[in-house]
């Protein structure tokens, strides 16, 4: 993954995120990446918040995950995203959480579309932002 941007988004790990067998339950890695995206975007000077005030949405069409060792409590979590792909309709994120030793506990990614507010309707990214659609071409996997 060399020659992209990779944000990088360390997690606070709560006791509330374990399961009974004592390791992070399973759904909460897709909040993390949710985290890990949001970081990403942040820090290349875009935000949400000035997406859904110009009436759009950006919901996920398609998620997919990896587990590949357990993080536990007392552990160190740390996501890295990057843009794996972008397209004029999709934007696909990429995620690999990692625990303190550096060791890959989670890969996944998800697909995000570009919505209407009021009716849903998906609308091109490049079209509707093409300044954040031009960053995302600088800066994804090549």
């Amino acid at each position: 993954m060399d020659n992209i941007y990779i944000s990088h988004k360390d997690i606070q790990i709560l006791y509330a995120d374990t399961d009974m067998m004592g390791v992070i339950y399973h759904a909460n890695y897709l909040k993390w990446f949710e985290l890990g995206r949001t970081q990403l975007i942040k820090d290349i000077g875009y935000d949400y918040i000035a997406m859904e005030n110009s009436g759009y949405y950006a919901p996920v069409y398609k998620l997919e995950v990896t587990y590949k060792k357990s993080i536990r409590y007392g552990d160190r979590a740390i996501v890295k995203t990057w843009v794996e792909e972008n397209t004029g309709f999709k934007t696909v994120y990429g995620y690999h959480i990692v625990n303190g030793a550096g060791e890959l506990c989670v890969e996944g990614s998800s697909t995000h579309i570009i919505v209407r507010k009021g009716d849903f309707k998906p609308v091109q990214f490049k079209k509707a932002f093409p300044e954040w659609f031009q960053k995302y071409e600088s800066i994804k996997k090549k």
